[in-house]
């Protein structure tokens, strides 16, 4: 019990010093970084840490990330008939993000709850993937080809709260990347693992992906301690370091913190067309 006190005591010290960095950070000029910004961003049904329900709040999180490709998890209502809770049509106008198209979709915006935005390109293929467990879970599975070139995959999930669930969503995950593990991917969302080590669920993704990538704390949003969010690709070199966006506004958006990535484009377009020479 003491070593694990220890060991929260020395998480909530590193986030705290990681937040001050941030802060120092937001005060200056914010440079656009190259290459192609991926994001993923549970949004809590619009209600923030502050408990109230304000989908304004988050439209504007969603403009200080500026993501070329952003996963939204909890963007519609849960129960009932699921009813999408921002305004889509304002964001595309303000910032050009479109959602990838969804069957069968008529006043949610996306599957499950979640929903993949992206600002210029083409969607050359969708799949709406339901996950096994207790609760109804699902992932998207979009293919993209970028207007600044390369095909793109990208798996864009929420899994469930059970260990248990969330072992068997994993393998099928898994089992989908072995089927066709030569597209570039990259697997975003809120996958509510917080154990590490051999313990860890995501563990399971390790043959598709390869190492998983340093955890980057973003829950709670107030003071994140656990790295619930994740984005890996199954590329060596395919997408830099993942970062929280911890600004103050999305401190107070959601309960969860985005998280964001960029994929080099080099990489990606090297890939894509040592595909098309193979094909």
């Amino acid at each position: 019990m003491r070593k694990k006190n220890e060991s929260l005591r020395s998480s909530i010290f590193e986030t705290l010093k990681n937040r001050k960095k941030s802060r120092a950070a937001h005060g200056g000029e914010r440079t656009r970084p190259e290459g192609t910004l991926i994001a993923s961003y549970n949004v809590h049904k619009c209600v923030g840490a502050d408990r109230r329900f304000d989908p304004e709040r988050i439209s504007r999180v969603i403009h200080e990330i500026d993501a070329d490709v952003i996963g939204l998890q909890e963007a519609d209502t849960r129960f009932g008939e699921r009813t999408g809770l921002l305004d889509l049509h304002r964001l595309e106008r303000e910032t050009g993000l479109i959602p990838v198209p969804v069957a069968g979709a008529t006043k949610a915006h996306g599957w499950h709850g979640n929903v993949v935005l992206f600002k210029q390109g083409t969607v050359r293929d969708v799949h709406q993937i339901n996950l096994p467990g207790l609760e109804p879970r699902g992932a998207l599975l979009a293919e993209i080809e970028l207007a600044r070139g390369g095909v793109l995959r990208i798996i864009a999930a929420h899994l469930g709260l059970l260990h248990r669930s969330r072992a068997q969503q994993t393998r099928l995950i898994a089992e989908l990347m072995s089927s066709d593990n030569e597209t570039p991917t990259v697997l975003l969302g809120d996958l509510n693992e917080w154990r590490l080590g051999d313990r860890s669920s995501l563990n399971t993704f390790q043959a598709a992906f390869g190492p998983l990538p340093p955890a980057v704390p973003s829950f709670p949003s107030t003071l994140p301690l656990l790295a619930l969010d994740r984005i890996m690709a199954n590329r060596r070199g395919l997408i830099s370091t993942v970062e929280v966006h911890d600004s103050p506004l999305a401190r107070v958006a959601s309960d969860h913190l985005p998280i964001k990535a960029v994929v080099s484009l080099k990489t990606l377009r090297a890939e894509t067309e040592a595909r098309a020479k193979s094909a």
